[in-house]
This record gives C-alpha cells, sequence and structure tokens, in this order.
C-alpha cells in the first residue's frame, strides 16, 4: 500500500509541474497547480513541457560539472512534433532552446540559462537495420538512442557502425553535433563522415529530410554544427560487417619523437583496424607513451604479428585477444565501478586539442610539463588523416595528419590541492585495489596481461 501511495504522489507531482502555459509579461511558466488562465497557452504535446526542480536541475549539469546554467522548463518529446512545435512556440516568445542526449559535454554545450532544454533520451528508438541492398548496410535510429543500445542490435546480427567513440553511452544525435572520433579515424574519418541521412528540426520550426544529395547545405550544416542550424532528430547511419575478435597491440615508448613518427606511419598504412595512442607515468618521474593498435578478425583468420609490427621502433609491447564487442565495451565496466565509489561525479576539467603532426610534439611537451608525472588520469594522444573527414565544420590543422592530444582531468570537488586521479579512490570503497585497478585499465585501455 505504501509504495502505491508514494507512487500516486510521484505521479501527481509531476502533473503538477507539467507547464500548460507561458506569461510573456512575467517570463515565466505557468503550471497545472497554478493555472488560473491567462498566459499563452503551449502547444498540444504527445509528451510533456516541465518545470520539476528535479528536472531543471539535472539540464543544468553535465558531465563537467563545471558549468551550470538552469533552465526555465525541460521537454520530454513523445515524438518529433513535440519538438518541432516547442521550436516554434519558443521563436514565438524569444525563448533560447537546446538539445540534451546523455549530457557528456564538460562545459555546459548542452545548457541553456533561462530557455528549454529538449531532453532527447525519451527519443530512442532503433526503426529499422538494413543488413544490405542497393543503399548498403545502415541503421535508422532516433537522436535519443545510444551507440550501445545500437552496437548491441547490429552486432547480434553481424554487423558493425565504422566509427565508434571509446565511451559508448553517448547519444547518437549528440556526438553527430560535434564529430564523434574514435580509434578508426585514420582509415574511415569520424562518425559524421559516415551518416547518409538526417531529419532535422530547424530554427524555423520545420521538420526536414536532408542529405549530402537532398538540401545538403542543411545536411552539412548540423553534422558538427554544435547544434547551432538545426536539432538532429533521427539519422540514418552507415554499418559494415562486424568481425568476431579483436587482436589488441600495446607498443610502449620512450622516445615522443618515435613514438609520433610511428604513429604516422601505422595511421598512413592502415595496418590497424583502430589506432589511439597514450601518455603515461613510466614510474620514474617522467612519461612513456604507448600505441594501441587492434585488428578486427574472424576464425579460422588470425592477424599476423610480425607483419603488424614490422618497421615500428617500440621498446616493449603486449598482445592480447579478445571478443569483438567486448573490446568496444571495455570502458563500461570501468565507468559503473567509477559511478558507484563517486568518482564520476567529480568535475572533468577536460583540455582536447587537434595538433598537426608537425607540432606535436613540441605542444605536447609544453602542455605535459604541468601534469604531475604519477598522474593516473588519462591522457589520449594519437595520429588520424585529415584525408578521411569529408564534412565542413569539422575543423582540424591544415595538415594531411592530426592528432587528438587530450588531458583527460578528474578533480575532487572543493579543493584545491592537485591529486591524481587514482588518489581519489576513497579507502572505505568497496574493494580499494579494484578500484585502483580500474582507474589503470581506464589509463591504460585494456589490462596488460
Amino acid at each position: 500500500m505504501s509504495k502505491q501511495i508514494g507512487r500516486r504522489a510521484l505521479l501527481a507531482g509531476a502533473a503538477a509541474a507539467s507547464v500548460v502555459a507561458f506569461s510573456p509579461r512575467d517570463r515565466s511558466w505557468i503550471t497545472i497547480a497554478h493555472a488560473k488562465g491567462g498566459g499563452s497557452p503551449i502547444p498540444k504535446l504527445d509528451g510533456e513541457l516541465s518545470v520539476d526542480p528535479a528536472a531543471l536541475a539535472e539540464a543544468a549539469d553535465d558531465h563537467g560539472h563545471i558549468i551550470s546554467r538552469t533552465p526555465i522548463a525541460v521537454l520530454r518529446p513523445g515524438s518529433i512534433k513535440d519538438i518541432r512545435k516547442m521550436v516554434k512556440y519558443a521563436n514565438q516568445h524569444g525563448i533560447k532552446v537546446a538539445m540534451r542526449g546523455q549530457g557528456h559535454s564538460t562545459h555546459g554545450q548542452a545548457q541553456v540559462n533561462g530557455g528549454i532544454v529538449i531532453d532527447s533520451r525519451t527519443l530512442s528508438t532503433i526503426h529499422s537495420i538494413h543488413a544490405g541492398g542497393s543503399c548498403g548496410a545502415r541503421a535508422e535510429v532516433d537522436a535519443g538512442v545510444t551507440w550501445s543500445e545500437l552496437v548491441a542490435q547490429t552486432v547480434a546480427q553481424g554487423l558493425t557502425p565504422p566509427v565508434l567513440t571509446d565511451y559508448l553511452d553517448l547519444s547518437i544525435g549528440g556526438t553527430l553535433s560535434v564529430g564523434g572520433i574514435g580509434g578508426v579515424a585514420h582509415r574511415a574519418g569520424v562518425q559524421i563522415d559516415n551518416v547518409s541521412e538526417l531529419e532535422v528540426v530547424t530554427g524555423e520550426g520545420k521538420h526536414v529530410l536532408c542529405s549530402a544529395h537532398k538540401r545538403s547545405d542543411l545536411f552539412h550544416a548540423v553534422l558538427g554544427g554544435l547544434g547551432q542550424y538545426g536539432i538532429i532528430v533521427r539519422a540514418t547511419v552507415d554499418l559494415e560487417p562486424a568481425e568476431q575478435s579483436a587482436r589488441v597491440y600495446q607498443l610502449f615508448y620512450t622516445d615522443i619523437n618515435q613514438f609520433i613518427a610511428d604513429q604516422v606511419t601505422c595511421a598512413n598504412d592502415e595496418r590497424f583496424s583502430y589506432l589511439e595512442g597514450q601518455v603515461q607515468p613510466n614510474g620514474m618521474g617522467g612519461f612513456q607513451y604507448m600505441i594501441e593498435g587492434a585488428v578486427w578478425y574472424s576464425a579460422p583468420n588470425t592477424p599476423n604479428d610480425a607483419a603488424l609490427t614490422a618497421g615500428l621502433s617500440f621498446a616493449s609491447s603486449a598482445i592480447q585477444d579478445q571478443g569483438y564487442e567486448q573490446w568496444l565495451r571495455r570502458i563500461e565496466p570501468v565507468v559503473e565501478f567509477l559511478k558507484l565509489i563517486g568518482v564520476w561525479g567529480f568535475p572533468h576539467p577536460w583540455f582536447d586539442l587537434f595538433l598537426p603532426a608537425s607540432q606535436a610534439a613540441n605542444i605536447a611537451t609544453t602542455a605535459l610539463a604541468s601534469v604531475p608525472p604519477d598522474s593516473q588520469d588519462p591522457i589520449l594522444f594519437y595520429a588520424f588523416k585529415a584525408s578521411r573527414l569529408s564534412r565542413p565544420l569539422f575543423r582540424v590543422p591544415n595538415e594531411e595528419f592530426i592528432f587528438l592530444f587530450d588531458i583527460l582531468r578528474t578533480a575532487p570537488r572543493g579543493r584545491r590541492r592537485r591529486r591524481t586521479a587514482e588518489s581519489l579512490v576513497p579507502a572505505s570503497a568497496p574493494d580499494h585495489c579494484a578500484a585502483r585497478r580500474a582507474l589503470q585499465i581506464l589509463r591504460r585501455g585494456t589490462p596488460s596481461p
């Protein structure tokens, strides 16, 4: 009985917080609980427009936990029509609008002060997965679908998106609005290079179908357009055959210049299916560098280790085999553990750059001088080809080989003293040693044998 009453009270509270009108004079919403007539009635929605404090607080935060901008309402759309209607309504009353997926931005990019945040998570249908045909393998999905959800269905059918971010629990609409880079960028570009069609709600509130051949101006503007030229509401993304296994090569270097040169070699000849690099503490007050390459394969075929490492000047190496989907989801258990012990909720003052290969060593060395040599925060440093990029708004330096350089810091709340990510794990954590190991895995990508 108590659970039933609690649920009724919750539903009643949510209903009372639902918006029915906007008062242009007071610049405020009128909810069911306070409706007395007047104001500008909101359009009839399949979902809801909420001013519930919990919904506003969630929309005022993101993965960075650094910037906080509180909206005046959150739209939980029940259909694309809801987004179109509310964009038109917002235009009429001078209200700003922002789209939010999983909220994984780090500096408030999906927030809007005094505006409407559209929560795409209520639009999360995978409409179809096609194995082939004249248009090739593809999937049609709502913007709120995560890559993790899509991978679960495509891999079961022997298919996979060509490019995936390291962390899969990101919305497809969100990564297509920024680019979506991962370890396959050296041979397949970024995620926005692997999209064939979009459905977009424009700033005028129009629902438009676009592609490279139909309304190409809008298509190229919204891919990597940071949500400033239209709202992606549905996408048709490319797929390719998925192999069964991944062989992962970890190649360690002591010299940054050799590390960079070998990455350029690997990016150029595309010997690896996946190519990333990392900077790690060497335990002696400095750093070592690791190329992490992976090759997808299915038995009875196996990779040729000697051919894949030929011509590279690494100091030591480690090789590991695992299932393809297991490799794709390698970050998920680490993230779940960090959530469990509370570290995932700490601020993330991340530092991200695209560097020309000719300046990569100098700029990275300068930046690393400010990083404690015992830091366990992940530092990504890997090469890809500019020629694989096809969308005009994904801007990189004007050279053939580009390096992504990321310092992915985790900072404790309300403390000035600099600490490493490993030191943030509470001694009272359910498994303190396992937590430290989890952070090491997150930094390295995969555990060494």
